[in-house]
């Protein structure tokens, strides 16, 4: 496919998704286009990044900055969102939401096309329809929904997939730079037998695992664990089993790690279900191999999944344990860009409506 130019904004582009996603966009079929990085941070305004290999200045957020935009990401914070996507809209761009302020707006999808292809096989009319002229934004589907999604989707077309219940360990990056560095010096002062900083989380997250944080946290794991379940949920249209979800604070800085059940209504064995679920954007992970991590997962845009039954080997049997692992930025760039891409199809080629 033709690589086609097209003038595209990211606001929030000094955040840990900003920055992933604008290096993600400069390998994808959008990398011909030219790139605004636009950020509210008035002493991030002026600065020089890189996206890509390509030198950019950071831009401030001002009226004019939608003017001949195609596309506009927003990646920053909700609240950066929700105070600029009507001038993005009024300038006719195209709206990605990365920040999940618009999810309450009207006729605005929570879309993932990669989670969609992972339906292939799931009967089309029980799934949501995708965006049209109508649609003022998306809201890229939680990544650990679309993680989720993708492996259900992939073993109800397959194996008549009846339950799935997960335990998803939540990383710091997921809520940006304040988060990674407060697990940081929790780290560093436990360490040093000084008490720890606790202004996002209100509790100690290094060391040690929560299913919930205190009440002052800036972080709200169970707001976390119900967007997770509602994308789940939206993405799939209702055609997949309803999700039973626990998350739990972890204390790592990068990517999703989780332990998940399923059951099936037949039996099968692990190879059935290992070649059930085999091809993009999946990674089967065999037991020779060491089990997908945390680290592993870092760069990879698949999800990297180990089965195991829960009998002998060879065994058949109709509940498996899958260890799911894959990296959150990346895998919401990658559907952020994936977002566009079916957005596109709505937009004279080059052309801002």
């Amino acid at each position: 496919m033709a690589k086609t130019t097209y003038r595209i904004g990211i606001v929030g582009a000094t955040s840990l998704a900003g920055k992933e996603l604008s290096d993600e966009l400069h390998e994808s079929l959008l990398a011909a286009s030219e790139f605004v990085l636009l950020d509210d941070d008035e002493e991030a305004a002026g600065q020089m990044t890189a996206a890509g290999d390509e030198p950019l200045f950071i831009r401030p957020v001002e009226t004019a900055s939608f003017d001949g935009m195609d596309f506009v990401f927003f990646v920053g914070d909700a609240s950066g969102t929700k105070k600029h996507w009507q001038q993005a809209r009024r300038a006719g761009a195209s709206i990605v939401d990365l920040t999940y302020a618009l999810e309450s707006e009207k006729d605005v999808l929570v879309r993932s096309p990669i989670a969609e292809a992972g339906l292939d096989g799931v009967a089309a009319a029980e799934r949501a329809g995708g965006p049209d002229l109508k649609t003022p934004a998306v809201v890229a589907g939680h990544p650990a929904a679309v993680m989720l999604a993708v492996v259900a989707g992939r073993l109800k077309a397959k194996l008549q997939l009846s339950s799935v219940a997960a335990t998803i360990m939540e990383p710091a990056s997921e809520h940006g730079r304040a988060a990674m560095d407060e697990l940081h010096q929790q780290t560093v002062n436990l360490l040093s037998f000084h008490s720890v900083p606790q202004e996002q989380y209100d509790a100690q997250v290094s060391f040690n695992l929560l299913p919930e944080l205190g009440e002052a946290a800036k972080i709200r794991l169970t707001e976390v664990g119900q967007r997770i379940r509602t994308h789940y949920g939206l993405l799939s249209g209702g055609a997949l089993p309803k999700l039973a979800l626990q998350i739990v604070q972890a204390p790592v800085f990068h990517g999703y790690a989780g332990s998940v059940l399923i059951e099936l209504e037949q039996t099968a064995t692990v190879e059935q279900v290992e070649a059930a679920l085999a091809g993009e954007p999946i990674d089967v992970v065999d037991r020779e191999a060491d089990p997908p991590s945390n680290v592993s997962a870092a760069g990879q845009q698949n999800v990297m999944v180990r089965v195991s039954g829960e009998g002998a080997e060879g065994e058949s049997s109709t509940r498996f344990w899958l260890w799911l692992a894959a990296d959150n930025l990346k895998l919401a760039a990658v559907n952020a860009i994936a977002c566009a891409l079916e957005l596109r199809r709505l937009r004279p080629s080059g052309k801002v409506q």
